[in-house]
């Protein structure tokens, strides 16, 4: 790969970070707080959150089982998203390539900072090869980004050609595996030492069930982790999201539960959407979803919004015509969109 200084824009690499009050005392011990002009009332929320989140990473740290100095924590994962182009992409000159379809915020924040964003169609079973996405890029190329499982199809993609892309690609190579716990197939987090070009997201918001308070995670070097804490907002995560997701890590084989019951039903909703008149073809899923092709996708999404019952409709998603994305609920929830669906017509 080249050098992280070639791959960081230069006002980017040379930048002096902002320095909050609370970076500046670094958790030394201290009683009295007069630095930061926060209001002395209203214990605990007057006071700024730790930014670099240290309680937090020490307890993911162990069931991640990645060093401290390689974990970054964002306001979701569209946060970290953002980063990668905000450090590594010269507007107007540099581009990223990326699969298609996929996540659709990867696009957006290329277009946000202005840079261009070059598509490579999957084949019509949902995988890629390394060679096409290596034959996309050129010399300005920063970034190919990945999602395994991959959102909308809900597959993972093949590991020997994510591991050839990593190998073969001189930038950095964005891997999404915000619903690899889902997955049989095991996490690139244990690639990390490594490939030093790798970047991993996940996220809680998925398997841990924690949506809601916007907890994103970014795995890499801890060179590459520097920049994005150079560059990142004081306070990103703030201390009600960090609470919660202290309260999470301590309930891990709870988490571990849900999963294995979300795949369970999983299974058994793809076997009962499956016999409906009106599925044409069931994708296969390694997510907390299923891709799902219809008779007619406009129609049905707009029928099930009727019952009070919101899918995704994919129509007009690359490779994705006539399709439904589907998310497993709970088993009242799953019953109710079969039985909806059964009275279709």
């Amino acid at each position: 790969m080249k050098t992280l200084q070639e791959l960081t824009r230069p006002t980017i690499w040379r930048l002096k970070p902002y320095s909050s009050a609370r970076d500046e005392y670094n958790g030394a011990a201290a009683s009295v707080f007069l630095d930061a002009n926060e209001n002395p009332y209203n214990l605990p929320h007057n006071r700024y959150p730790d930014p670099m989140q240290r309680d937090l990473k020490k307890e993911l740290s162990k069931i991640k089982k990645v060093n401290l100095d390689n974990i970054f924590l964002g306001n979701g994962s569209d946060e970290a998203i953002d980063l990668v182009f905000r450090a590594f992409c010269e507007p107007r000159i540099d581009n990223v390539v990326a699969i298609d379809p996929t996540y659709g915020m990867y696009q957006v924040c290329a277009e946000v900072n202005d840079v261009e964003y070059r598509k490579v169609l999957l084949d019509e079973n949902y995988q890629f090869t390394a060679d096409k996405l290596l034959a996309a890029a050129d010399e300005h190329t920063k970034l190919i980004f990945l999602c395994s499982p991959n959102n909308p199809t809900g597959n993972d993609l093949l590991r020997s050609e994510i591991e050839k892309l990593i190998q073969n690609f001189e930038g950095l190579v964005v891997l999404d595996e915000a619903y690899n716990d889902f997955s049989e197939a095991p996490s690139f987090l244990e690639e990390l030492d490594k490939y030093p070009n790798l970047i991993v997201f996940q996220t809680f918001s998925k398997a841990w069930g924690c949506a809601a308070i916007r907890l994103g995670m970014a795995f890499a070097s801890s060179d590459i982790i520097g920049i994005f804490s150079k560059i990142k907002y004081p306070y990103n995560v703030n201390e009600l999201t960090q609470k919660q997701a202290m309260e999470m890590l301590q309930r891990y084989e709870e988490i571990e539960r849900w999963i294995k019951m979300l795949k369970e039903a999983r299974e058994s909703l793809e076997a009962e959407f499956a016999q409906l008149p009106c599925t044409v073809k069931i994708f296969p899923s390694d997510a907390n979803f299923f891709l799902a092709r219809v008779t007619d996708a406009v129609k049905i999404y707009s029928y099930l919004v009727s019952k009070g019952i919101i899918v995704r409709n994919r129509n007009s998603v690359s490779l994705c015509g006539n399709c439904l994305r589907v998310t497993v609920g709970t088993a009242e929830e799953n019953e109710k969109l079969i039985e909806a669906l059964k009275l279709y017509k």
